[in-house]
């Protein structure tokens, strides 16, 4: 909504600068998107009288003119226009003058001749015939307003206001209109409001005698108001109401058309105006359309109507489609003499669905979506015959048919001083709470207050509460701690574990990616998945962007080769990426499971097996995920058989890591070895240990062994940690590996193994007795398990 100040004034008056005008509207809940002034660029150009004109003495089309402009001096222009006459008056821009757009003027030369500035035309001055019906588009503006040689061109063309954009909420269709914000601005300044009354003459006549109305469905069309204008007269407006026109954004018409629109950028109500004659039956109903039917609108476009859009119509067919626009076979023409002024008011909900299912949002159909005041029918078209009167443009027939069935029940609402106060965190006394509602438009009657017909959204106490607080001023408002009992914030276990791991991956080296959770079907087959693999049966999207993203990934291994791939497209090296992202696994419901997953990996110089299983490593203890076990894996396509492993702990499978497949890797035109791991978030999470809890040193000395076994090459270190650790018992603490050896004096096939065990009393020291059998037992396990002696 576009307000102009010089518009405002007429309202109510607030003499402060443009910049604390806007900052206080929007502190008041009135937001400012920005302001403008129209002719803010336009600079040293001023009214001047064409005293004497003649040719230029070297060229057949241009014109030497001698140009008074008043106290500024005498100046010599040549012009190349052909409309300029002698005792004209024209914009003259002078040396060093800006026009619109940013245009400089400065003293020259024509031909030899000295030209002293430039006579302007609409253009250059960022107007057109429209503003100013009386002028030509290719030539000199000749001035025909009130004004003398020296005056300042701004002034005279009412280009030194200043138009103010606000952005209007759907809640408040009340401040799409001059009135409404001037109510505001008064509120927020502490200004007086003067609101004007329309005061129509009338010419005699009965309204009855040209008109009757008939409304059919009440709930779709709740007021019908239309008054009636007889002797119509077409002609320009005046400059005043152009000027407010145009500084609204609304471009200027003829009279009749401005006036509709000038009514509804004051009062928010839009109206219409229909040819009588072309009324037949001189009957106007307001129904639903009627299946099939066609009507075609102002714009000139053909529009097929269904039964869920109101129109109205004469007793032969639609003229109107009704909150949108006129319809065609009634606009007003240069030919028409009477004419019925329509204001009224419509659901909200069905102009909305009409203008959206026709593609032809309206300003007026804006302002209905939004439901308006209900009792502004009325004053809208009083004030539209008021100014008929003033124009001179017709002469409107005594009465109003007002079609209004169901009579306006105001809202209600009791003043809750302590709810508001507790509402706000204020110590605010009833009779301020008061001032600001009455200013407002409130009314009281004792506690309970009436609700002004324009504000629909006030409904509950909160809403009250609101409005006393935009205008005591939110700044005012000291914090204060919520009271009664309040949530504790923070986050939950899973949320902190997420994060933990986040920062995990990104102090490792690792760089977080973000891909969408949609892929192509093509990816199985890129990392190889098996024909037979449960995870290629895929949601499909039923409105995909397109067949590269048409389904819900079930592994995230795809979309780090995709960053990947693009990576070292791009010539980037040693790249670590990781994601923390769900994948989506059908269930045969409506709805699949959501499973969080980790994936990271990439290409590095420094990566094997090793030092990225040290990775998975120290991501699961940071997690406090205890008794991870290793188990390798040869059967999966997607990863290279010698170099990938399962990750196990109490029985649940985790992920699993390793190096991607080289075919698979080429398959994403990565030519270095592709490390990767993909976890099951929410089965790590579920395996975390309990909470750390402190324990005191140790008091008595640990006694360490090295023990070295050999075994068959195909016992696992892990394995053999495992059955050592279980026959260890309560003293043995720790069991590290440390050394794996194949060849003499080793029998071949098999391999040395060496770990190292901790073994520690808490209540006294350890001696070789007590040792000894603890180790007996160990290798009689590991013979027995696996095979393994002592070396």
């Amino acid at each position: 909504m576009k307000l102009s100040r010089k518009w405002l004034n007429e309202f109510t008056v607030i003499d402060a600068p443009d910049r604390e005008f806007c900052e206080r509207m929007t502190l008041s809940g009135s937001k400012v998107e920005g302001y403008e002034i129209p002719g803010g660029e336009i600079d040293n150009v001023v009214v001047g009288r064409v005293d004497a004109i003649e040719r230029h003495p070297d060229s057949d089309h241009l014109w030497v003119c001698q140009i008074d402009c008043g106290p500024r001096g005498k100046f010599q222009i040549v012009t190349g226009a052909q409309n300029v006459r002698q005792g004209d008056l024209v914009p003259a821009a002078l040396d060093g003058s800006t026009l619109a757009g940013g245009v400089k003027i400065n003293n020259g030369k024509l031909r030899g001749v000295e030209s002293q500035g430039m006579l302007c035309s609409l253009g250059e001055l960022g107007l057109t015939v429209n503003d100013y019906p009386y002028a030509i588009a290719d030539g000199i503006f000749i001035l025909q307003e009130d004004c003398v040689p020296g005056d300042d061109i701004k002034k005279v063309l009412g280009l030194d206001d200043t138009v103010v954009e606000f952005e209007i909420t759907n809640n408040r269709p009340d401040c799409l209109s001059v009135r409404g914000l001037a109510l505001e601005a008064a509120v927020t300044f502490g200004t007086p409001l003067k609101l004007h009354e329309p005061v129509v003459k009338g010419s005699g006549g009965r309204v009855e005698d040209y008109l009757s109305v008939e409304v059919r469905d009440p709930a779709l069309c709740p007021r019908y108001t239309a008054r009636v204008v007889r002797n119509i007269k077409i002609e320009p407006s005046p400059a005043w109401l152009r000027e407010r026109l145009r500084a609204s954004g609304v471009r200027p018409i003829n009279n009749i058309v401005d006036i509709t629109n000038y009514v509804m950028l004051e009062y928010g109500q839009p109206m219409h105006a229909f040819d009588r004659a072309c009324v037949t039956g001189d009957k106007i109903i307001v129904r639903r359309a009627n299946e099939g039917e066609k009507m075609e609108t102002l714009d000139g476009g053909a529009r097929d109507l269904t039964t869920d859009m109101i129109v109205i119509a004469d007793e032969q067919r639609a003229i109107g489609l009704a909150g949108v626009m006129g319809g065609l076979n009634s606009e007003i023409t240069e030919n028409t003499k009477e004419l019925v002024f329509e204001s009224a008011n419509f659901n909200g909900v069905s102009v909305r669905k009409t203008a959206l299912a026709l593609g032809m949002r309206t300003e007026a159909s804006s302002r209905f979506e939004k439901s308006l005041d209900i009792l502004a029918t009325v004053p809208a078209v009083n004030r539209a015959c008021e100014l008929v009167e003033m124009l001179g443009a017709g002469e409107v027939v005594d009465g109003t048919i007002d079609v209004f069935p169901v009579p306006y029940e105001p809202t209600k609402l009791p003043l809750e001083v302590e709810h508001v106060n507790r509402l706000l965190g204020t110590e605010l006394c009833r009779e301020d709470m008061v001032k600001i509602l009455e200013d407002l438009g409130f009314t009281f009657e004792g506690d309970v207050m009436t609700v002004p017909s324009w504000r629909a959204d006030v409904v509950h106490y909160s809403d009250v509460a609101e409005e006393i607080a935009r205008f005591y001023g939110f700044d005012k408002i000291e914090p204060t701690l919520p009271r009664g009992d309040v949530a504790e914030g923070g986050l939950t276990p899973k949320q902190a574990a997420e994060r933990r791991v986040g920062t995990l991956m990104r102090g490792m080296g690792y760089s977080e990616m973000l891909t969408f959770a949609f892929i192509s079907p093509t990816a199985c087959d890129k990392i190889r998945m098996a024909a037979d693999d449960p995870r290629r049966n895929m949601l499909l999207i039923q409105n995909p962007l397109g067949e590269d993203t048409s389904v819900m990934r079930t592994t995230m291994l795809p979309s780090l080769m995709e960053c990947l791939k693009t990576n070292y497209s791009f010539r980037n090296k040693n790249v670590r990426l990781y994601e923390l992202k769900k994948i989506y696994i059908p269930t045969g419901n409506v709805l699949p499971d959501e499973v969080k997953t980790l994936v990271f990996g990439g290409y590095d110089d420094k990566l094997d097996f090793f030092s990225f299983k040290g990775d998975v490593e120290l991501l699961l203890d940071s997690l406090r995920v205890r008794g991870v076990m290793f188990e390798a894996v040869k059967d999966d396509p997607s990863w290279h058989p010698g170099r990938c492993a399962k990750i196990l702990c109490e029985g649940k499978t985790l992920g699993i890591f390793g190096q991607v497949h080289p075919e698979v890797a080429a398959n994403y035109d990565v030519g270095q070895e592709v490390w990767a791991a993909e976890l099951n978030f929410e089965v790590m999470f579920d395996c975390r240990a309990g909470e750390p809890s402190y324990e005191p040193l140790p008091r008595f000395p640990a006694v360490f062994r090295d023990l070295a076994v050999v075994c068959s090459d195909d016992v696992t270190v892990a394995s053999l940690g495992s059955c050592i650790a279980e026959a260890g018992g309560k003293l043995l603490k720790l069991v590290e590996f440390f050394n794996v050896y194949k060849g003499v004096p080793i029998p071949a096939g098999s391999k040395s193994v060496a770990f190292s065990l901790e073994f520690r009393d808490d209540a006294r020291s350890l001696t070789d007795a007590d040792i000894d059998p603890v180790l007996a037992n160990i290798l009689e396990k590991l013979e027995a398990k696996l095979g393994a002696k002592i070396r």
